[in-house]
């Protein structure tokens, strides 16, 4: 959206106001060589690595769980969001968001190999994880405990997504998948939008008008016809409010009102996947190598849900029909160079569009309109939402081994034989697109009994027809390096380590809104039909219907956000005796936010504050260091062949999302809740203590158990604010405290033991149990329960897989199961119960036939006990939604 006023850019504005407080670093940010953390082998199959995984995990400083890309496609899991359900003490909300340990999305960290990435979510500041396919994915790690190479914003965990690298020789593979959803199939909602749809993106059928712009910047911001008049009077003075209300009519004929929602048959859902690379060998010990790769997929789903009053769940409640077209689109190319083992320069280049495309149906009855009453409310609803994430990496390692010191005539220096050297550049940006989003409302009569619509009308508002469009640009980049010298001393061995890193991140957010309608309610009354035939061109111009658009909203919404952190870290790591080990490490870390309400549409003064006072206010910053200890005692032939127990502590924090600082407000559309962001909430901190045990049997199985405890001050959260009749409000405060504390048990056995029968069979898996408690505090608004468990902490979660690999190789087939406890989804306010999401049983099953080595046919069927979707509260169903059993056939030819 461009408007005659144009803004300075978030980048700017950024430096200025972040300059108020201190200079923008702009130095160079490090990569940390990635640590060697231990390897989940959840497969038969798997067992011959074992004796790698065993090395890994016992040379690991921190207590983490990596999961590969062969264990991923052997689960059939098609994103990282999914994938990580597998994980020990994770769980998953709405799809998305990952919760570890019982903390949520905003407790946890994402990054992809190593560096920090901008998030495409409206509403979080997190990564929405669902829009990684997993055929990018070279492993996962996520990253318990805490150790000083880590950002300092940690809490629940750390999840590092590592993308695939060059191959060590020709490779070309080609997929070709099918999935449907089984209460998918048939009719859909649709409706009509662009010839781009099938990419993922819109060919401007959707696009504001640059009428409608023209006019918003000719007007002031303002299209009402007194301001118009005014406008249109500076010059002879002889226009009449009667012309002013003409101009304002035809300016609406520049909205897309043709969003008339039917039934139609839905295509064919399905994914290709392509990808080839090969590496060069050349003279003198070098290697160069490419990968490039792409996936296209799109599907259509179907969801119905209900969401009831507690008070009077049968009279007042909201009944929605939804229908979603989504295309996924990934591009990546990854070029390298290496030269022996001492040397190696990688690119790393990912495009990445998701696109989701809904149409809904709502009829629903309100305190003011219950179902008893004959009445109701009928909402059509359109939403396109184009998400855009573009990443480039550049990163290389290097090491001071013999064949460079030789090359340099440092050759007595072999000491240095080991000491390696890593940095990495990344630049990414997130854009998100939201063109044309509609609401029109509609009154109903109903039958009383049957709740089935007899009639209905539009409703006499001047915004009976809402159409939004909605900009979010993110743009981050980071860089940064790290060193690591292991010493040979006569105490033992020690290793240094240390890095630096530098990221620097600028939001905005843009949103205009338009209401279209007429107060005469013998008029709306009349107006029967579909959407275009009641905004028809004809019926609007005419001056007897009364239709006006306007542009509506607080114009609270926009905001602009950037934050810039600089930091540095060292470790020392001692091995003493092959029996202890011991690592201290602190970070420091100088961050800087600033967060500020924007209002797009003031043309006169300043569309943000010009109050010196207030933008000072607006701006956070901490200096601070962040220290870290762990301890790890190392005994073999204790009930295995291999076996460590490790402790941990570490001091941390969390700090709010960019948006929730700002006093903007926003719809999230996944509660339909209206969010306030809080300029005073501060970050929360965090003392985190581990214990880990962990034995490897020679046969490639193991167990771990693990102990974690969390003590949290001034924790980040949401509490429920007031809101009219069933609307739903909430707003982001520090509560007082909270602890979470649990128990994690992890295992993989093989079942021959049993008989020579069951040679092929092997159970694996992971269970957690937790506790968390959560001290609402001073700021919370009137909250029903003072003291409550944490929102989406989960007080159990189970995986378990049965798995099966056939003696001649052509077979493998897995049984995954899957559920978590009862877990809290918004807490109450003046006495109105909490809201808990009930347990969620989740059974997937997987076959795989390798009829040659080339090609794979894979077949999958998941959530086979079709559960519902439930929220109660007090035993009251508030919430209820349908997911449905999807099955999926993918066939894969590799070379």
């Amino acid at each position: 959206m461009t408007y005659k006023i144009k803004l300075l850019s978030a980048q700017i504005i950024a430096a200025s106001l972040l300059g108020m407080s201190g200079s923008v670093f702009a130095q160079m940010k490090s990569i940390a060589d990635e640590p060697v953390l231990e390897e989940v082998i959840t497969f038969a199959k798997l067992k011959s690595a074992a004796d790698d995984v065993i090395v890994e995990r016992l040379e690991s400083d921190v207590v983490a769980d990596i999961i590969d890309a062969e264990t991923i496609g052997r689960i059939g899991d098609s994103t990282v969001a999914s994938a990580l359900r597998r994980v020990p003490g994770v769980t998953l909300v709405d799809d998305k968001f990952v919760f570890i340990r019982g903390l949520g999305e905003r407790y946890s960290n994402s990054l992809l190999n190593g560096a920090v990435i901008p998030s495409p979510d409206l509403t979080r500041n997190v990564i929405p994880l669902d829009i990684f396919p997993t055929s990018i994915l070279k492993s996962i790690a996520v990253k318990k405990s805490y150790s000083a190479e880590m950002p300092a914003a940690f809490s629940g965990g750390l999840i590092d997504i590592r993308t695939r690298s060059i191959p060590d020789q020709f490779m070309f593979t080609v997929e070709v998948g099918y999935k449907q959803n089984i209460d998918s199939r048939g009719d859909v909602l649709s409706y009509r939008g662009g010839s781009d749809d099938s990419l993922g993106t819109d060919d401007g059928t959707r696009s504001l008008s640059g009428e409608l712009i023209s006019a918003v910047n000719m007007y002031g911001g303002s299209l009402s016809p007194i301001d118009i008049l005014n406008r249109i009077n500076l010059g002879d003075g002889t226009k009449t409010l009667a012309d002013a209300e003409a101009i304002n009519r035809n300016l609406a004929l520049h909205l897309n009102r043709n969003v008339d929602i039917s039934e139609q048959s839905d295509d064919l859902s399905g994914s290709i996947e392509s990808n080839i690379g090969n590496n060069f060998y050349l003279d003198n010990g070098m290697e160069v190598g490419f990968m490039l790769g792409g996936v296209y997929g799109s599907e259509w789903a179907n969801k119905d849900s209900i969401d009831r009053s507690y008070g009077d769940p049968e009279d007042i409640f909201a009944a929605k029909k939804e229908s979603t077209y989504s295309v996924n689109m990934t591009g990546n190319a990854s070029f390298g160079w290496r030269w022996y083992d001492d040397h190696r320069i990688e690119t790393t280049s990912i495009f990445l569009r998701n696109t989701d495309d809904k149409a809904s149906i709502t009829d629903s009855h309100t305190s003011s309109f219950p179902l008893s009453d004959g009445q109701g409310f009928r909402q059509y609803k359109t939403r396109f939402e184009e998400r855009n994430l573009t990443v480039n990496q550049i990163r290389g390692f290097h090491r001071f081994g013999g064949i460079t010191r030789d090359l340099i005539g440092f050759e007595k220096f072999d000491w240095l034989d080991e000491l390696t050297f890593d940095w990495f550049y990344s630049d990414a940006m997130s854009r998100t697109d939201i063109p044309n989003q509609t609401n029109i409302l509609f009154k109903t009569a109903v039958d009383s009994d049957s709740a089935e619509v007899s009639a209905q009308n539009l409703q006499a508002s001047a915004s009976a027809a809402d159409f939004r469009f909605t900009d979010l640009n993110d743009d981050v980049e980071s860089y940064g390096y790290d060193f690591k010298l292991p010493l040979m001393m006569s105490f033992g061995d020690l290793t240094l380590t240390g890095g630096y890193r530098y990221s620097q991140k600028t939001r905005s957010y843009e949103q205009l809104q338009f209401g279209l309608g007429t107060d005469d309610t013998a008029v709306a009354q009349s107006a029967i039909g579909t959407v275009s035939e009641i905004f028809s061109d004809a019926n609007i111009v005419d001056a007897d219907n009364g239709f006006n658009v306007a542009v509506i909203g607080s114009n609270g919404e926009s905001y602009l956000a950037a934050l810039t952190n600089t930091s540095a870290y060292g470790t020392i790591d001692l091995l003493y005796d092959e029996t202890w080990r011991l690592m201290l490490g602190a970070r420091w870390e100088d961050y800087n936010q600033v967060g500020i309400p924007w209002n797009p549409l003031k043309f006169e003064g300043c569309q943000i504050s010009c109050n010196e006072t207030t933008l000072l206010n607006s701006v956070f910053k901490e200096d601070d260091f962040y220290p870290s200890v762990s301890v790890t005692y190392i005994k073999p032939d204790f009930w295995a062949e291999d076996f460590q127990l490790r402790f941990g502590y570490s001091e941390t924090l969390v700090r709010p999302d960019l948006r929730e600082i700002t006093p903007s407000s926003y719809l999230d559309p996944i509660t339909g809740a209206r969010v306030s962001g809080n300029a005073n909430v501060i970050p929360a901190t965090v003392t985190n203590y581990d214990l880990r045990a962990e034995w490897f049997f020679s046969d490639g199985d193991n167990f771990t158990a693990s102990l974690f405890y969390k003590d949290i001050q001034n924790p980040v959260e949401f509490f429920e604010a007031a809101a009219f009749e069933e609307a739903l409000a909430t707003e982001i405060v520090n509560a007082e405290s909270s602890t979470v504390y649990g128990l994690e048990l992890e295992w993989l056995k093989g079942l021959g033991f049993i008989s020579s029968d069951f040679e092929s069979l092997f159970v694996a898996g992971n269970m957690t149990v937790l506790d968390s408690e959560l001290t609402a505090g001073e700021f919370a608004d009137a909250p029903t329960n003072a003291t409550r468990p944490m929102a989406g902490a989960s007080d159990y979660a189970l995986n378990f897989q049965l798995g099966y690999d056939s003696e001649d190789g052509k077979h493998s087939a897995m049984l995954i199961y899957n559920v978590f406890g009862e877990r809290l989804y918004f807490a109450g306010r003046n006495g109105s119960p909490d809201a808990y999401e009930q347990p969620f049983n989740s059974l997937d099953a997987t076959y795989f036939f390798y009829p040659t080595e080339q090609f794979t046919v894979k077949f999958k069927l998941k959530n086979l006990l079709d559960e519902k979707i439930e929220i109660t509260q007090n035993a009251v169903v508030t919430h209820e939604e349908q997911p449905g059993t999807m099955v999926a056939l993918d066939v894969k030819w590799s070379f």
